[in-house]
C-alpha cells in the first residue's frame, strides 16, 4: 500500500539541467538568486558559467532606487562570476556632474582590477560615449582612468577580439596610448573588430599624424574598422592594404561638418586596397555635409560602396543642393549600392525625378529611407516600378514633409496608394509611409 504522506515531485524536479540553465538564463539577477534557494539543483544551476558571459553595468547620473539596486547588482555579479565573462558592455547614462564621474572612475578602477586578476575569456568589450572632453572631467580622474582602461587593455589583448570605445572624445596621444595598449605585449595585434567613431577630439586632422599611422600598423586582423573620415588618408589605406587585406570586410566611415574632412585621398589607394581586399564593403554616414564639392572629393569611383547615408540633420542651406548628388555622384554606385538614407531639409528644390531614377539605376539596392520634400505622387510612381520589377527594394521607409500643418489631403492620397498595391507592399515590402508637417 502507497503511502499517502509521501509528497509528490514537481515535474520541475527532473527537469534536465541543460534546460534549467535555459530557463535561468532569461532570469533577471534578482529572479536567479531566488531561484537559487529553491533546492540545491537550482542552486548550482545559479553557478553555470553559461550564465554569466554577457554583462551590461549602466551608471546612471540619477538614478531612482530600482535603478540603483539594478547598478549594485549588475555590479556585484559581475565581480562574484567574472572569471566566465566574455562580453561586457560598460553604459554612462546622464553623467551630470563632477562627483559621479569621480564615483565612476573609482568604481571602474576597482572593476578593471579584479577582472583583469580573475578574467581569461574576455573577447568583447564596449564602452561608449565617455565624452572624456567634457568639462565634468577633471584632468586628475581623466588621467587616471586612462591609466587604468590601458592597463586593462594591455591585460586582456591577447584573447579581445572586440572593442568598442565610440565617443570617447580624447586627444591624439591619449587614443593612441589606449590603442597601442593592444599591442603592447607583442607589438601588434589580432583583433578582428574595432569601434572608434568619435573616439578623438572634435577639430582634430587625424589623417596628418604620424602617432595613428604607427599606432595602426599594429593591427593585422581587422574585419570591421568603424571611424571617422578625420582619420583617413593614403598612408592608412596602405597600411590597411598591408596588413589586414586578407580579412577586412567592412569599414563603416562617418563624416561630421565639424571634423576636418578636406584632405585630399587618392582613388589610386583606394583602388589597390579594395584590390587586395575583394570582400571589403565600405558603409559612409554623413552628417551635415552635403555640399557637392565637398562630396564629390570624398566619394570617389573606386570605393567599394555598399551603404551612403546622406543627413542634413534638419538644417537647411541654400548652397546644398542636392541634385548634382543624385544625378552625377550617387549613381557611380550603381552596381554595388545596396543601402541609401537621406534625411533632407530640400525646401528649396523637389527631387522626385532625380531620386527616382537614382533608384532604378542601383540594381542591388534593398534599403531605402528618404525624409525630404516629395510629391505623393513620387509613392506611387516608385512602388509602381517595384510591381515592374524594375528595382528590387525591400525596405521602404519613406517621411514625406509637407509646407503645411494640414495634411489631410496627402494622407488620403497615401491611404489610396496603399490599398492599390496592397497586394506587393504585405508580401514582399517592409514598407512604412507617412507625412510631416515642417512648418
Amino acid at each position: 500500500m502507497e503511502d499517502d504522506n509521501e509528497p509528490e515531485q514537481s515535474s520541475w524536479a527532473h527537469l534536465p539541467d541543460v534546460c534549467l540553465r535555459h530557463v535561468f538564463h532569461w532570469l533577471d539577477d534578482r529572479d536567479r538568486s531566488r531561484a537559487a534557494l529553491v533546492c540545491k539543483k537550482w542552486s548550482c544551476a545559479m553557478y553555470s558559467g553559461s550564465l554569466w558571459r554577457c554583462r551590461t553595468i549602466t551608471f546612471y547620473g540619477q538614478p531612482s532606487r530600482a535603478r540603483t539596486l539594478e547598478f549594485q547588482s549588475a555590479l556585484w555579479y559581475t565581480k562574484k562570476f567574472g572569471k566566465y565573462l566574455k562580453h561586457l558592455e560598460v553604459k554612462l547614462s546622464n553623467p551630470y556632474n563632477t562627483p559621479f564621474i569621480k564615483k565612476f572612475q573609482v568604481t571602474m578602477k576597482g572593476l578593471l582590477s579584479h577582472l583583469g586578476k580573475c578574467n581569461s575569456h574576455l573577447v568583447s568589450l564596449s564602452i561608449k560615449y565617455l565624452e572624456l572632453d567634457g568639462l565634468i572631467w577633471k584632468n586628475v580622474v581623466r588621467a587616471q582612468f586612462i591609466k587604468n582602461l590601458a592597463t586593462f587593455l594591455k591585460r586582456m589583448s591577447k584573447q579581445l577580439d572586440y572593442l568598442n570605445l565610440k565617443g570617447a572624445r580624447i586627444t591624439l596621444e591619449e587614443g593612441c596610448e589606449l590603442l597601442n595598449s593592444l599591442s603592447s605585449l607583442t607589438n601588434r595585434s589580432f583583433i578582428s573588430e574595432i569601434n572608434i567613431e568619435d573616439f578623438f577630439s572634435l577639430h582634430l586632422s587625424v589623417y596628418s599624424s604620424a602617432l595613428f599611422h604607427q599606432t595602426m600598423s599594429k593591427f593585422h586582423s581587422l574585419t570591421i574598422l568603424t571611424f571617422n573620415y578625420n582619420c583617413i588618408s593614403d598612408e592608412l589605406l596602405d597600411i590597411l592594404r598591408e596588413h589586414s587585406s586578407h580579412s577586412l570586410c567592412t569599414l563603416n566611415i562617418k563624416c561630421h561638418i565639424h571634423d576636418p574632412h578636406g584632405q585630399v585621398v587618392s582613388g589610386m589607394s583606394w583602388a589597390n586596397l579594395a584590390k587586395r581586399a575583394p570582400k571589403l564593403n565600405v558603409n559612409f554616414f554623413f552628417e551635415r555635409v552635403m555640399k557637392h564639392d565637398h562630396l564629390a572629393r570624398i566619394l570617389l569611383v573606386e570605393i567599394p560602396v555598399r551603404s551612403i547615408s546622406l543627413r542634413s540633420c534638419y538644417f537647411s542651406d541654400p548652397d546644398w543642393t542636392m541634385r548634382p548628388t543624385l544625378t552625377n555622384l550617387l549613381p557611380a554606385y550603381w552596381h554595388g549600392l545596396q543601402k541609401l538614407t537621406l534625411e533632407l531639409n530640400n525646401d528649396h528644390e523637389l527631387l522626385d525625378n532625380e531620386l527616382l531614377q537614382l533608384i532604378l539605376s542601383c540594381k542591388r539596392l534593398l534599403f531605402l529611407k528618404v525624409w525630404a520634400f516629395l510629391s505623393v505622387t513620387f509613392m506611387e510612381r516608385l512602388l509602381q516600378n517595384r510591381a515592374e520589377r524594375k528595382c528590387i527594394l525591400t525596405t521602404i521607409k519613406v517621411r514625406i514633409y509637407t509646407a503645411q500643418y494640414d495634411s489631410t489631403e496627402e494622407e488620403r492620397l497615401l491611404a489610396d496608394i496603399y490599398r492599390k498595391f496592397k497586394y506587393l507592399i504585405d508580401s514582399e515590402l517592409n514598407y512604412f509611409v507617412i507625412t510631416y508637417p515642417m512648418v
